[in-house]
Parts: C-alpha cells; sequence; structure tokens
C-alpha cells in the first residue's frame, strides 16, 4: 500500500470562502488570487469552485495559460506584470491584463506591436515599499500609458502592508487618494486583509478586491482574529496515520537531538509525516511548547523534533489511539473535528500560508467534496 499520507482539497470551502469576500465587499468585483499554484492547493483544482470569481489574479504566465485551457474566458491578472517585452505577446494573445509597476514595463508597451490595446492596472508604492510608482511619480506614469495607443483601459492599484495590524491603512489610503484625484479608471486596493476589516468603507473596497488567503481558510490577521471570528472554512487538509507507538519511562527522550525528555512514563505515536512532506521542522516539540495534531479527531501535541518523514506525538490522553489511528496535521479531521492551519503556523512561528505553499510534491492531493462532518 502507498505512504498513508495525503492533502484534501475542499471545493465546498472555496466557494463558501469566495462568498465571505464577496459579503465583505458587496458592490466590488472579486479576484480570486490563485498564484502560487493556488497558495499549493492547485490551479486545476480549485477553478470549479472558484470560476463565480470576476476574475483570477496570479504571477505566472504559465498558469495563466493554464486558466484559459480549462475554459476561463474572463479577466486574468498578473499582479507583477511582464518580466520582459516578450511576455506582451503573450499578453496579447491570451487577452491577459497586467500590471505596470515599473518604468521599464512602460518602455516595453510603448514598444510592443499588437492589434487590441492591453487592459493595465498602474500600480502605486504608497507606503509597502515593494512594487508601484511613488505618489510623486504616479501621474506621470498614468500620463505616458494614456498616451500610448497599445493601451486601453487603466485601473489604479495599490497594496496595503499593515491592513491587518495596528499601523492601519489610513496612512497609505490617504496617499493613494492625494496621487489619484480625478484620475479616470477603476480602483483595485484590498488584499484580504483589507476586504475583511476595512472593507466596510466604499473607498477601500473601490471597484475590485483581492481575494488571496482567505479563500483557502486562513485568517489575514491571525491571531487577532481567527477563521471562526471571519466565518472562513479550512480549505486544504493534510493528514496521516500512526506508524508505530513507543511506550517511554521517565527520563527517555526522543527524536534527533534529544530535544525532548519524558518526566513520566508516557506513550507516544510515530506519523508519517516529516520536513520532506513540506511539515515545518522548525515547529516545536517541546515539554511547554508542542504543536497541535489531532489524532482520532482529538487535539495533542508533538514531541521532539520532526524528521525527514515522521514525528512523534503524544498519546498520553488517547489511550484508544494505536497504529493506524488517523492524523490530522491541519485542517479537518474525522468526527467533524477542526485544526486550523493558523493553530499549526503559529505554534511553529510561520504563516499559513507558508505551510500551504511548502507542500512537498511527494505528497498525494485529490480534491475532495464536502468536509467530512460528524
Amino acid at each position: 500500500m502507498p505512504r498513508p499520507i495525503e492533502a484534501l482539497v475542499h471545493a465546498d470551502a472555496l466557494t463558501h470562502n469566495l462568498a465571505r469576500a464577496r459579503a465583505a465587499a458587496p458592490d466590488a468585483r472579486v479576484w480570486a488570487v490563485v498564484k502560487a499554484a493556488a497558495y499549493g492547493h492547485g490551479i486545476a483544482r480549485v477553478y470549479e469552485a472558484l470560476r463565480g470569481a470576476d476574475g483570477f489574479a496570479l504571477l505566472d504566465l504559465a498558469e495563466a495559460q493554464l486558466l484559459r485551457e480549462l475554459g476561463w474566458r474572463g479577466p486574468i491578472l498578473l499582479l507583477e506584470g511582464a518580466f520582459e517585452p516578450r511576455d506582451l505577446e503573450l499578453c496579447s494573445r491570451l487577452n491577459l491584463w497586467h500590471v505596470v509597476h515599473h518604468v521599464a514595463q512602460v518602455d516595453w508597451l510603448a514598444m510592443h506591436k499588437t492589434q487590441a490595446p492591453h487592459r493595465v492596472f498602474l500600480k502605486m508604492n504608497s507606503g509597502m515599499n515593494r512594487l508601484g510608482f511613488t505618489p510623486m511619480a504616479y501621474r506621470g506614469a498614468w500620463a505616458r500609458l494614456d498616451a500610448l495607443p497599445q493601451v486601453d483601459e487603466i485601473a489604479l492599484m495599490t497594496h496595503f502592508a499593515d491592513a491587518d495590524g495596528e499601523r492601519g491603512i489610513a496612512h497609505q489610503l490617504q496617499a493613494f487618494a492625494d496621487a489619484t484625484r480625478d484620475l479616470p479608471g477603476e480602483r483595485c486596493l484590498s488584499n484580504s486583509a483589507a476586504t475583511l476589516r476595512h472593507a466596510a468603507d466604499a473607498q477601500v473596497r473601490a471597484d475590485w478586491v483581492r481575494a488571496g488567503i482567505m479563500l483557502y481558510g486562513s485568517a489575514p490577521d491571525f491571531p487577532s482574529h481567527d477563521i471562526a471570528h471571519w466565518d472562513l472554512r479550512p480549505t486544504m487538509t493534510l493528514r496521516s496515520r500512526l506508524i508505530a507507538t513507543q511506550q517511554l519511562a521517565a527520563g527517555d527522550c526522543v527524536g534527533y537531538g534529544s530535544t525532548y525528555t519524558a518526566t513520566a512514563p508516557m506513550r507516544i505515536g510515530i506519523a508519517a509525516c516529516g520536513y520532506a512532506d513540506g511539515y515545518p521542522r522548525h515547529a516545536p516539540g517541546l515539554a511547554g511548547h508542542g504543536t497541535p495534531v489531532l489524532v482520532d479527531g482529538r487535539r495533542t501535541r508533538l514531541v521532539g523534533r520532526v524528521s525527514m518523514d515522521m514525528l512523534a506525538v503524544d498519546l498520553g490522553a488517547l489511550p484508544q489511539a494505536e497504529v493506524g489511528a488517523e492524523v490530522t496535521l491541519w485542517g479537518h479531521g474525522p468526527h467533524g473535528s477542526v485544526l486550523p492551519i493558523d493553530d499549526v503556523a503559529h505554534a511553529a512561528g510561520t504563516i499559513g500560508y507558508e505551510l500551504m505553499c511548502a507542500l512537498a510534491p511527494r505528497v498525494p492531493v485529490k480534491l475532495a467534496g464536502a468536509a467530512p462532518a460528524d
């Protein structure tokens, strides 16, 4: 039999989370962000569940081509735009919308030969300091694009750095408003955090919102709020089984480096999952801080260091758990149990995005329908 580890993608949860994005920004159109292979879920697996979106946003030209091959005829937005001049040829052929964030991209458009003008999203660096024209340079970039016959509509865009935190978005929102005042074109400002936390303001939700991590069942502002607060559902389950149990005496150690020492007799289980599967090696399994895991739907914790192919879990409160018991690393477990990916990521000192995207190619992934019920 194959090694007992697999990932499930829950289509119903994806559709539910997309509906939550619409509810948070009811009069805006929604980009379903599917970059990084739909945050590790696979574009082909999420497509049917997310095709109710108004458009798909991503980075990779090959992924844009895949969406067209899957049958999508609506808008596709390249969030980082063209990487070299010849990329614009594929934009013309596939009718891709693309972000313009640097003067070189304006130059490439000016040299591009196309029969159909392009729809572009002109990005402002309003404080993120990653991509985009500064507020001082923004109107000049807009004027250059507006003068090009290769360009049709110009949408106006920025990205918030602190929509999930205390600093908030007011300073960036003001910079964007000042620099774009009286400029025509649709606006696109909000990522998942801004959509959930700030989109009651019509200026924030604007014409388009970019729903990313919220679509995949992770709270963009965890631990301030969890997925239950935002009524989001996990879309990925990573599960395995116990392949062994061990009985420890007081003083026995577990795993490489002997980072965990039993203080009393205890029983542990060994699950077929490790860092070669994408589970974080740095997830703690210490006496006072064990990363959460479900065994047969009941919450327990890691003990010891994560190995390449295995990890150990505490079975002290689970006397019934034996070889073959289901181990939920994150997502939906048996008997209606749920282990949010944010809980695992927080314990490991990272974010849910990283865990989803780090799922290893050797883990079989299949599309599930409805999430497990009681």
